[in-house]
């Protein structure tokens, strides 16, 4: 089989790396600044764990590489205005927006939008950075230079968080994950629920929507779609063209990862069905070191992304599957106190979850 050459170096491209090795495939997470001479790149499948980066000698180089999946797609989904000109094309629900180009529009935009405004920064913003949420009274601590940058949403009064991770296959064909429940605090995940059945009419629709934009732009590999829940349906709020944080469950919830699902989309291999026998949990580790503490417990999967632990940076996750419910939310509750008091709250919403 070819290599697979990932265009960055984070913790995602490490867990395809990880995915691949049983199956005897080779890959390499590579940093932007790498030098392209070092890499089997001329018989490699390139992808990405990122959706945007800077021109450097191995980006210039990859620009023209003719297996580089998706690369005309990532630019197109990484600017929120024309990832958001896509889902209006397409006729998908999402909440209203528009492009905030000039002080002068705030009138309007209240107006046509309501009393609480998302600004969101069209590129760069992720995990709560890069947003502002705004009233009337509030819009002179927006800095100036984000006028024509970014793109300003309705704040929607949701029910709930939930994303959809699937893929599409070369000759079209598409697999997807059970939805995934998510509860975000400050912008980041901190905790995912997945059950093997999800809501049907929300699996559904959601499945439906992200068939459409895959087909659409002739996506190969995986997707995810993050969504509101609201009494009239889902709403979009973003997609990310690769492996997504709310997917991490899959690595011990589901017979194939989003990491090997991802591996076997880009190079033509079987994309059966992932089957999904349990309930899991994702618990994201966020500026917390290590604690062996965890590894007591038999149901919890330690996957450590050996970074420096920085306040607000994804260190690690935990996961824990299991079709015995409350010996889940047993083992979930064993680890508040093995946890900083931050992690209370997204545990407890877990077990209610459950």
């Amino acid at each position: 089989m070819k290599p697979v050459c990932v265009l960055g170096n984070g913790q995602l491209g490490r867990m395809m790396r990880q995915a691949g090795e049983p199956l005897g495939i080779a890959v390499y997470p590579v940093g932007l600044e790498t030098d392209p001479d070092a890499l089997p790149i001329a018989e490699s499948v390139i992808t990405a764990e990122i959706e945007r980066w800077p021109e450097t000698a191995l980006t210039r180089e990859l620009a023209c590489h003719p297996a580089f999946v998706n690369r005309d797609i990532f630019p197109r989904l990484a600017d929120r205005l024309t990832q958001k000109q896509l889902l209006a094309q397409l006729s998908l629900a999402t909440a209203p927006w528009q492009l905030l180009a000039d002080k002068r529009e705030w009138p309007e935009v209240f107006n046509t939008l309501g009393e609480l405004a998302i600004v969101k920064r069209r590129t760069g913003g992720y995990d709560g950075r890069g947003q502002w949420r705004l009233r009337a009274s509030e819009t002179a601590t927006l800095p100036d230079e984000c006028y024509g940058e970014c793109i300003v949403e309705q704040g929607i009064n949701f029910l709930g968080e939930v994303s959809l991770v699937g893929a599409r296959a070369q000759d079209g064909s598409t697999a997807f994950y059970p939805l995934t429940h998510n509860l975000h605090q400050d912008g980041i995940l901190r905790t995912s629920v997945a059950f093997p059945q999800a809501d049907a009419a929300q699996q559904q629709q959601a499945e439906v929507m992200l068939s459409a934009i895959m087909h659409e732009l002739e996506y190969v590999g995986v997707m995810a779609m993050e969504c509101f829940v609201t009494p009239e349906g889902l709403l979009i709020n973003e997609l990310a063209p690769r492996v997504h944080n709310s997917g991490h469950w899959t690595q011990n919830g589901a017979s194939i990862s989003q990491f090997e699902l991802h591996l076997r989309a880009v190079l033509g291999l079987a994309l059966p069905q992932p089957v999904v026998m349990a309930p899991s949990v994702m618990v994201n580790l966020i500026g917390t070191a290590v604690n062996l503490d965890w590894l007591q417990q038999p149901l919890v999967h330690l996957h450590w992304y050996d970074k420096e632990v920085r306040p607000g940076r994804k260190v690690g996750h935990l996961n824990l599957t299991d079709s015995d419910q409350p010996r889940l939310q047993a083992a979930l509750e064993a680890l508040i106190p093995q946890l900083p008091e931050a992690y209370a709250s997204g545990i407890a919403w877990a077990v209610e979850k459950l």
